[in-house]
């Protein structure tokens, strides 16, 4: 039997190689990995990082952000059907010709997008700079905000904003109903309910703290209460247990018969899967130039603004 964690590790000395991993992935991944983290984190990582060979265990789109950034290393994925219902939801054909209906406003994407809608966006955005960089531009400012419509609509309510929204949803966050929040909190009346601006607005109207994954993960740490309501995926409670391991974790579930909420795409990525492309180099993310020169504009321009504003 293939010990995959000796294997991965000789793999990574071997070919330079560093393992990125997003906080969805399995727990196994997560502790293997180089870096954790959410997406803003990890496009800082795959912009930063001198490896030779990026492994990328997360999502089709996380994987082609590491490319666009990395245009002459290979970047693989352990899965290539490891897709995003999000990032699904808006087909770059369609919003397109939905941009095209508003010439004045001007473009701000969520990262969890592909290539091709990167490409037509101005700048990109993360649920971890979202707020600021909206913020950073005049209040007469017209803005389209692809492709989550709850991050759109809480990014509204939060800057007092008129934003275009497109109308694309995470089917992780949003199947969240209120019912299965509501049973939590009654039957753990001291539980602090921290929620991804992913779920729907009725959702975040119950929450204490709203944040990205990563803001979630450190309010957990410096929060004195003892118990909390994550209304997120599943794979995030890892770290909490790993940082606060006397504190306890409850996450919202996605229906009555099912106390998790698991991203069916983040869970394809496997130790097998990750070691057999760390081993054959495949399976590989390819991007033609203009692809990668027209898409990379927009997240320079995310990581640049947030430098500015001291967010990285």
């Amino acid at each position: 039997m293939t010990n995959y964690i000796q294997e991965i590790e000789k793999l990574k000395k071997e070919k330079n190689a560093i393992i990125l991993a997003h906080y969805y992935q399995i727990p196994e991944i997560q502790d293997i990995a180089d870096y954790v983290g959410d997406s803003l984190g990890l496009a800082q990582a795959a912009a930063e990082t001198k490896a030779d060979l990026i492994v990328f265990a997360g999502v089709h789109f996380m994987a082609e952000t590491a490319k666009i950034l990395n245009p002459n290393k290979k970047v693989l994925l352990p899965d290539l059907e490891a897709g995003c219902s999000l990032a699904a939801s808006c087909p770059p054909e369609d919003f397109s010709k939905f941009r095209a209906k508003y010439p004045d406003h001007i473009v701000l994407s969520y990262i969890n997008c592909t290539a091709g809608i990167k490409e037509l966006s101005d700048v990109i955005v993360t649920s971890g700079n979202a707020v600021q960089i909206v913020e950073s531009f005049p209040k007469e400012q017209k803005i389209i905000f692809a492709p989550d419509k709850n991050l759109g609509g809480y990014i509204n309510q939060i800057t007092g904003r008129n934003m275009l929204l497109w109308d694309g949803t995470c089917e992780v966050h949003d199947q969240l109903t209120t019912e299965a929040l509501i049973l939590l909190k009654k039957s753990n009346p001291d539980a602090e309910v921290v929620a991804h601006p992913e779920c729907d607005g009725p959702i975040l109207a119950l929450a204490d703290m709203i944040g990205s994954t990563s803001a979630m993960l450190k309010y957990t740490q410096k929060s004195t209460s003892k118990k909390f309501i994550v209304a997120s995926e599943t794979g995030i409670l890892h770290q909490m247990k790993l940082n606060s391991p006397e504190k306890e974790f409850l996450v919202v579930p996605k229906d009555e018969t099912c106390s998790c909420n698991d991203c069916p795409y983040m869970k394809l990525n496997t130790m097998e899967k990750l070691y057999l492309a760390m081993k054959n180099e495949v399976p590989r993310i390819e991007l033609s130039d203009e692809v990668i020169e027209r898409a990379k504009r927009p997240i320079i321009k995310m990581l640049d603004i947030s430098k500015q504003l001291n967010l990285i």
